[in-house]
């Protein structure tokens, strides 16, 4: 067995016979503190930053709402890019990198699994707190402008924001806090996750999708199954927004 092979087997739990199948990061390779700094820095510049300054104009309210949810995706990937761009420059060593079927069906069953338990989360959350005010209802408000609007904002934030969101938060901080170990690699990148979407009734829901993601992420060693976790999760929830009229 080589020494990277060694290293990666001891940081990510996987036999030496799974981790021939991909590259396998190292100490070197991984991303690392500059890189989760960078990106979230990058994060907090175009999605807080340009986002709180839409109010300012007067825009359409579902223009405004396509923008919003537009920002939750695109963020994402602007922080990633940047952290990939840092240092590495080198996609595989973020996770992205083909990997086989079996692991995107796995990432379909986790969604389900996902969506189930951040529902309960967010349901005892609000019991809990009395805390039931509607924090995503602009991206409601992004797909009430009738059938091309629902399906844009439904795309939106069903498919680029979960991209845009796993490369960041499984491709850059979780692989880099899994040089500590599978622990802090899961619950720490979850925690950061949970976090950069405030105390409120989302909060336990992205705790769920955070731990299920990063596991995903760490047995598969792609970025891909995480996302079609989090797409699964995401997709449903626009339209069940605009038909409960709570936009």
């Amino acid at each position: 067995m080589s020494k990277v092979s060694s290293n990666y087997s001891r940081e990510s739990g996987k036999t030496p016979a799974a981790s021939s199948k991909r590259p396998a990061p190292n100490k070197v390779s991984r991303p690392g503190w500059i890189e989760i700094v960078v990106s979230l820095v990058v994060l907090a510049i175009v999605g807080f930053g340009i986002g709180s300054q839409l109010g300012r104009f007067e825009l359409d309210l579902v223009f405004y709402g396509l923008v919003f949810t537009a920002l939750s995706g695109i963020a994402g990937i602007a922080g990633f890019a940047a952290a990939a761009l840092v240092r590495i420059r080198c996609l595989s060593a973020f996770g992205v990198h083909r990997v086989s079927g079996r692991w995107m069906l796995i990432g379909v069953g986790a969604g389900l699994v996902a969506f189930v338990l951040k529902s309960l989360a967010i349901l005892t959350y609000i019991q809990i707190t009395g805390d039931s005010a509607n924090v995503q209802g602009m991206y409601a408000e992004g797909g009430s402008g009738g059938v091309l609007s629902l399906v844009l904002a439904t795309v939106l934030l069903g498919l680029v924001t979960p991209v845009g969101e796993e490369l960041l938060f499984r491709g850059v901080i979780t692989n880099a806090l899994l040089r500590y170990g599978p622990f802090i690699g899961v619950v720490g990148s979850t925690l950061i996750f949970a976090l950069m979407h405030g105390f409120n009734n989302v909060f336990p829901a992205a705790l769920v999708v955070g731990l299920v993601t990063a596991e995903v992420y760490r047995r598969s060693g792609s970025v891909w199954p995480a996302v079609v976790v989090h797409a699964v999760v995401n997709l449903p929830t626009i339209p069940v927004m605009v038909l409960a009229g709570t936009g």
